[in-house]
């Protein structure tokens, strides 16, 4: 199974877009799906439904940073490389998207109930979550 299909069945499954975005890598880096469905739970909806930064970006920052990142035992560089990842992630995605912002992304306020409304009325989780989770993985697996 694809990464993309792992991911998708994943949001499928109740994932929101940044756990399925970061479990489709999980077990690249040595994590259980558990432990990675934890980590991203709150990233979902912008941040936890804030409208922010969409889920799928934020999946994509860990993702990286796993892969990047600087852990307490290696060189400041490698912060400055997740950076630069991340610098050129968001690039794309927004050459793709036109945003990051989860609110411009799918046009409504998840953290109303009106725009929750709006959300399932109009399928925005499949018409619109699904291609930013995809394109956030094709993005990933070509920097990577």
């Amino acid at each position: 199974m694809s990464r993309i299909e792992k991911a998708i069945s994943n949001f499928e499954g109740n994932c929101n877009c940044a756990q399925s975005v970061l479990s489709s890598f999980s077990t690249d880096f040595g994590l259980n799906k558990e432990t990675t469905l934890k980590i991203a739970t709150g990233f979902g909806g912008g941040m936890a439904r804030f409208g922010r930064t969409c889920g799928a970006v934020s999946g994509s920052y860990m993702v990286i940073g796993l892969r990047y990142g600087m852990g307490s035992n290696e060189e400041v560089e490698m912060k400055e490389k997740t950076y630069e990842v991340i610098q050129e992630f968001s690039k794309r995605f927004q050459k793709i998207h036109g945003s990051e912002i989860c609110k411009e992304l799918i046009g409504c306020d998840l953290s109303t109930s009106e725009g929750r409304e709006y959300f399932n009325q109009n399928e925005l989780f499949k018409k619109k979550c699904f291609y930013y989770v995809k394109n956030a993985i094709e993005i990933l697996e070509e920097l990577l």
